[in-house]
């Protein structure tokens, strides 16, 4: 908004000038975001509490766990919102990235939003039915592969793709290719981080570290000759990307002050799902869906822990005629846990983790 009002006005004020630039209006964002998050915080969550929403926590998990049942959950609200005001505040509300990525956000909001009011206010465990629950995530990945195609927003054909450590070589699919493969993308992004948000300020610090690196991406994606310089695909526009991705991760730092721990409020599928999904449509914008595995490595890493103990258990119970495991708990975070570590020793040796594929994947700018 400011971006389409303050810079006509330079004239009589020379420094509103400063708004037409991208760098300026991220740092704006960023602190907005962060600004908002610790003011939302408090009244947030005094609603949740007042409104009884706790949390529920399993009997099967970790026995530390269980002291935190009745902590108010559905605390993604918080980060949606200050990202949601910070970015309309300061992006460009014309550019279709980041109402691309504003819509995902919003969108996987309000599954998480239901699932979560269905198990906490509603009383029934079970949530939003899975199959209902992919059902949205896919619908939103169907529509914006078949939306991309039918509006092209980058003068690169829609189903190319980038290919990391490799500044010549893009990945090509067909169109149909391409749609599902967006929908796989949204979906698995959105559930990765579902899976990954099992302790305190787990997810919050890592999606910090995943958007932040993606914003930079996105500013270096945007600029003509610095994506020329550095062999990555020119998109122009995509850096108003990184006032939306740096005001999420403003966002989410804002939260974690209320999410350490130990926390006082978990964001609940109503964050991680809507998190998790902007994440994945920030990469499919940039053309960066592979190089998302690379900076999401932690939340890739939890997921295949998951996939591979649900499969070796079924395998071994077919085959010996009882269930075998790999871990001790999936995802992995609980293993760690099961093994002695403290919640809080494992939730920082993950962020290490997750600046260190950040770095691994600033890398592949260079190493091309």
């Amino acid at each position: 908004m400011l971006a389409h009002l303050l810079p006509g006005l330079s004239e009589l004020f020379g420094p509103f000038n400063v708004f037409v630039y991208i760098s300026f209006r991220t740092a704006g964002a960023v602190v907005t975001s962060l600004v908002l998050a610790f003011l939302l915080g408090p009244v947030v969550i005094r609603h949740l509490k007042l409104m009884n929403v706790g949390q529920v926590v399993r009997e099967i998990g970790p026995e530390t766990h269980l002291a935190k049942s009745g902590t108010p959950t559905m605390g993604g609200v918080i980060i949606i919102l200050a990202t949601t005001i910070s970015t309309l505040l300061w992006a460009r509300l014309d550019n279709a990235y980041t109402i691309l990525a504003l819509v995902s956000l919003l969108w996987m909001g309000a599954i998480g939003f239901l699932d979560d009011y269905l198990k906490v206010v509603q009383g029934q465990t079970r949530g939003l039915i899975a199959q209902y629950k992919m059902i949205g995530q896919w619908s939103f990945g169907l529509a914006l592969g078949t939306y991309l195609i039918w509006n092209p927003i980058s003068g690169h054909p829609t189903t190319w793709t980038a290919v990391p450590f490799f500044a010549d070589v893009a990945a090509v699919f067909s169109v149909p290719v391409f749609i599902v493969f967006t929908g796989v993308v949204v979906s698995g992004s959105s559930n990765a981080v579902n899976l990954t948000d099992g302790l305190d300020g787990l997810a919050a610090g890592l999606i910090a570290i995943a958007s932040a690196t993606i914003g930079i991406f996105a500013y270096v994606a945007g600029r003509v000759d610095t994506s020329q310089y550095l062999g990555f695909f020119y998109l122009p526009g995509a850096g108003e990307l990184t006032i939306f991705a740096l005001a999420l991760s403003g966002a989410a730092l804002g939260f974690l002050w209320f999410n350490a721990p130990p926390a006082e409020v978990f964001m609940g599928d109503t964050g991680s799902l809507a998190l998790g999904g902007a994440l994945g449509v920030m990469a499919i914008l940039l053309k960066a869906e592979f190089l998302l595995v690379i900076v999401g490595g932690v939340f890739v890493l939890e997921t295949l822990s998951v996939i591979v103990q649900r499969g070796w258990f079924k395998y071994t119970k077919w085959r010996f005629g009882s269930g075998r495991r790999v871990f001790r708990m999936a995802p992995v975070h609980h293993h760690f846990e099961k093994l002695g570590w403290s919640e809080t020793t494992v939730v920082i040796r993950f962020w290490i983790v997750g600046v260190l594929f950040a770095m691994l994947a600033f890398s592949t700018l260079k190493i091309r």
